[in-house]
């Protein structure tokens, strides 16, 4: 109750109000009884005096009875209890039908002190609270959503692995970009990265897109709701921008291309680059050579340099400096830069500075469009919160596996090399991280050996033919190559196409076919529910014949089904890896 409208707050000090429970050890809020009130009708009694017969007022407290519902705390032996504070001119016992105020150990200036300072850092508490609510407010202002339908998810889950597709736009928006990119270009998809992060936060993967990439684009919605008819056989990078194409159109030509759902998406212009560099003080970048790019402006010399601004959005645009000069090239050098601002936007120097923070919360919101799904700040927030558990040994960097177009005489374009990029897709898809591979390889290799512990049959022994149930076209006699020149299964044969498809692969065969069962699902790595006894079929030659159905989970000719290591060939580098652009 507030001491002023009581009467009281005159001559009492508030932190005298706190009284130490010798019971209990703590302080505790004690309130003092109200001043005299206005007499009331009927006979009035003196108080008694001060060391009259009533006993002395330290006496009557100690005897008086607690408030229901309260204890009063016991005094600690052989203690004087000082006698109750008063105002001026009050009487010195309180009037008949009001309680006894309880006795007060004043308390040092130290204790008020705390006292105090506790409540100061509570305001202090919650009005940071309040600017970080009003911050948060100012922030979603800044972010613009793109409504893109049902591609988009229609929020984002802490609890589930996630795939956000970042788009780098080649459209000159923004101040000072006016002679960037393609002059009057309708916004292609010119940096495609699908960031996948797992559901346990202990990796992520970020697969780099060749805008350049044959693929087929899908029917699509615009922004007007229309459908926008695909395109087979185009770049990838018209699958943003042309014919009035959306982000949405994006997600979808990268699940078809790979199967993996995309959740969001992030889009960016030239404006990112700069405005997130400079609000981290810059990004160290290394040179293996000397540098001068008059198209993108380009002049480094070798070496270690932090740039920023337009020397950052410089660097990731040069395409004539490094490798071959072509686009490839450019994605390996825009990784190298990536993992560098990754590594400073979670260093010691950028987290512990609130400037720089704000400035990133600023810039990272102002230089992005996404989906309405993540369309809030404090969504954006926790996604970043997310990614940031990560750590950056484990966030890969790879590409999808290509090769050049064979359709083309001079070389312009690429395709998927499979089976590698099959098995990159596969890996994301399964939320397989990149960083472990090798302990599961050598699990998988464990568990070989001990499938093979005690088979009698050699591989030249197996006898199998092999269907296609839903694997892509041509895969059993891919399969058939693959097992007859590298495997040693010389007594195997293409028998077409099943008579219907299945999602897993099998492999029936006869009882006393067991030992080769186990050899070929050894060699290609079958699980034990893939093996199915039942009854052999009769080969050319009148031999008994397993049946070998490839099903839609068959990951490509030589690829084992168990596996989980990325191809060989495949170029990955990690976030915390520090290279040079050669």
């Amino acid at each position: 109750m507030d001491a002023q409208g009581r009467g009281r707050a005159d001559d009492i000090d508030p932190a005298d109000q706190w009284v130490l429970n010798p019971t209990t050890g703590e302080y505790e809020l004690r309130l003092t009884p109200s001043a005299p009130q206005s007499p009331v009708p009927g006979p009035r009694r003196s108080a008694p005096r001060s060391g009259g017969g009533g006993g002395s007022a330290g006496g009557a407290t100690r005897n008086r009875s607690a408030a229901p519902g309260r204890t009063a705390p016991a005094e600690a032996p052989g203690r004087d209890v000082p006698p109750p504070r008063r105002r001026r001119g009050a009487p010195e016992e309180p009037l008949p039908g009001r309680r006894n105020r309880r006795p007060v150990k004043k308390k040092s200036k130290a204790k008020k002190a705390v006292v105090w300072t506790g409540g100061v850092m509570a305001f202090v508490l919650i009005g940071t609270a309040g600017a970080a609510y009003l911050y948060l407010k100012h922030l979603e202002g800044n972010v613009t959503t793109e409504d893109v339908g049902s591609v988009a998810d229609s929020g984002f889950s802490k609890d589930e692995a996630f795939n956000i597709l970042i788009i780098g736009t080649d459209r000159r928006t923004g101040s000072g970009n006016e002679g960037y990119g393609d002059k009057g270009s309708v916004g292609h998809a010119d940096t495609n990265i699908l960031l996948h992060v797992s559901k346990d936060r202990t990796n992520a993967t970020a697969m780099s897109i060749p805008r350049d990439l044959i693929v087929d684009v899908p029917d699509c919605e615009g922004k007007d709701g229309a459908v926008i008819p695909g395109t087979q056989n185009k770049r990838f990078n018209t699958s943003l921008g042309q014919y009035g194409r959306n982000p949405g159109c994006t997600m979808k030509t990268v699940e078809e291309l790979t199967g993996i759902d995309v959740n969001h998406f992030a889009m960016a212009d030239f404006n990112a680059v700069k405005t997130l560099t400079s609000a981290v003080g810059g990004v160290e970048v290394c040179l293996a050579k000397d540098v001068n790019d008059p198209d993108s402006h380009l002049n480094l010399s070798a070496g270690k340099h932090t740039i920023e601004g337009e020397e950052a959005l410089a660097f990731v645009r040069t395409r004539h400096s490094f490798g071959n000069q072509g686009d490839l090239d450019r994605i390996k050098v825009q990784q190298q830069f990536m993992s560098s601002l990754m590594r400073q936007m979670t260093s010691g120097d950028t987290l512990t500075s609130p400037t720089k923070l704000i400035k990133l919360a600023n810039a990272a919101t102002k230089a992005l469009t996404v989906d309405k799904g993540i369309g809030k700040a404090s969504t954006l927030k926790d996604v970043a919160l997310e990614l940031k558990k990560v750590p950056m040994k484990n966030l890969t960097f790879t590409t999808v596996p290509v090769k050049d177009n064979p359709a083309e005489v001079v070389k312009a374009t690429v395709v998927p090399l499979e089976p590698n990029a099959s098995q990159v897709f596969n890996m994301i898809k399964s939320d397989t991280s990149f960083t472990a591979v090798k302990a599961k390889e050598k699990k998988e290799k464990a568990a070989v050996a001990a499938r093979l512990k005690g088979t009698k049959s050699a591989a030249d022994e197996v006898r199998v033919r092999i269907l296609n149930g839903g694997a892509p076209g041509g895969s059993a006699q891919e399969e058939l190559t693959y097992l007859q020149t590298e495997a040693g299964v010389t007594k195997s044969e293409n028998a077409g196409n099943a008579d219907k498809t299945q999602t897993k692969t099998t492999l029936e065969y006869a009882p006393d076919q067991a030992d080769q069962a186990r050899r070929l699902a050894a060699i290609m790595g079958l699980s034990g529910s893939a093996l199915k006894p039942g009854e052999s079929v009769t080969n050319a030659q009148g031999l008994p014949t397993m049946t070998l159905t490839l099903g839609e989970d068959f990951k490509g000719a030589g690829v084992k089904m168990n596996s989980s290591a990325a191809p060989a060939n495949v170029d990955k580098t990690t976030a915390n890896e520090v290279k040079c652009a050669s």
